[in-house]
């Protein structure tokens, strides 16, 4: 084949599953709000099955209910007849699927799933199938050609059951007013969770750690500071321990520009007066997109009466994971 055929090949691939998409839209009909108050309404947790490539699809719904709000887990159904169907109770919801509708393993579970008291949403193409007539809730994607130019490959149809069943998992999120922040409790371990989670308590650097220097202190001991705390920057406080500026290596760099004498003159002569602040317990992705504003490499921390509290530096933000 010449690489013109692969093109058209891999685009009419996409036409085929884009259309069965479409097909799909009006299938999202009252069957589907149905099955979305189930859901709702299910005080267990929701088992999906299915089996081959409806299972590997089945096993993505269920993690993305889970990690948008709603419990969930993937049961493989040849495991469910030799132990697995002890997971499932009746306050759960069942979500088989199966492009025909017929497959057996599936069949052979559902009268014990139906002994359970668990209730029972279907995704087959036609409601008009085995499983279908033993839901509660039977949920159809339609009959559309596969994309496979044999017919046989599952790939239309298991793009329209996930489509589905993404559909299902936002249409929940919505519902229950699911938040960026109860999303990140679910990825604290990913980067956005990390953006969504850390504040920048968790990574400022605080008590004995913070630099601090009085004003009227020199430039010469400021600078030993700065190199005891290793910062790269000290913050300079008042006589009632306010802050009054803070002290960067770009200070250091004017004051040598402006020929100071760093040995007499009093920090307050080269320190940047007023400085970038923030509170404690806003964010730390809050605190780090400033600092990108002002195109600097350093924050104070500062509690309600303007005294500092903390300090972090990109290097802080880095190690953290937050950048």
């Amino acid at each position: 084949m010449t690489a013109s055929s692969l093109i058209a090949t891999g685009q009419r691939v996409l036409d085929v599953e884009m259309q069965a998409i479409q097909n799909l839209r009006p299938l999202i009909d009252a069957q589907f709000a149905a099955a979305c108050q189930l859901m709702l309404d299910c005080t267990g947790r929701i088992v999906v099955t299915g089996m081959g490539k409806s299972g590997h699809i089945g096993n993505k719904i269920a993690a993305t209910l889970a990690s948008t709000g709603t419990p969930s887990f993937f049961m493989h159904p040849g495991e469910a007849s030799h132990g697995d169907l002890g997971m499932v109770t009746g306050q759960d919801v069942v979500i088989a699927i199966s492009n025909s509708g017929e497959a057996h393993e599936i069949l052979a579970i559902i009268p014990v799933i139906r002994r359970r008291g668990a209730k029972l949403i279907t995704i087959t193409a036609l409601a008009d199938c085995s499983m279908g007539r033993h839901a509660d809730v039977a949920l159809t994607i339609g009959k559309s050609p596969e994309a496979c130019p044999l017919g046989l490959a599952p790939t239309s149809s298991t793009t329209s059951t996930l489509v589905l069943g993404d559909a299902l998992a936002v249409a929940l999120l919505e519902a229950r007013g699911f938040t960026a922040e109860d999303f990140a409790l679910s990825h604290p371990g990913g980067a956005l969770g990390r953006r969504l989670l850390l504040r920048v308590d968790d990574i400022m650097h605080k008590g004995e750690q913070v630099p601090i220097v009085q004003t009227g202190t020199t430039i010469r001991d400021a600078l030993l500071e700065i190199t005891r705390k290793g910062l790269g920057m000290t913050t300079v406080v008042d006589a009632d321990g306010k802050l009054a500026g803070l002290f960067t290596d770009g200070d250091l760099r004017r004051t040598i520009d402006h020929n100071l004498d760093i040995r007499v003159t009093p920090i307050e002569q080269a320190m940047t007066p007023r400085c970038l602040t923030v509170k404690a317990g806003i964010l730390a992705a809050q605190a780090l997109a400033e600092m990108e504003a002002r195109r600097i490499n350093g924050v104070v921390v500062v509690d309600d009466q303007g005294r500092p509290v903390g300090a972090v530096n990109m290097h802080g933000f880095l190690k953290a994971g937050v950048v």
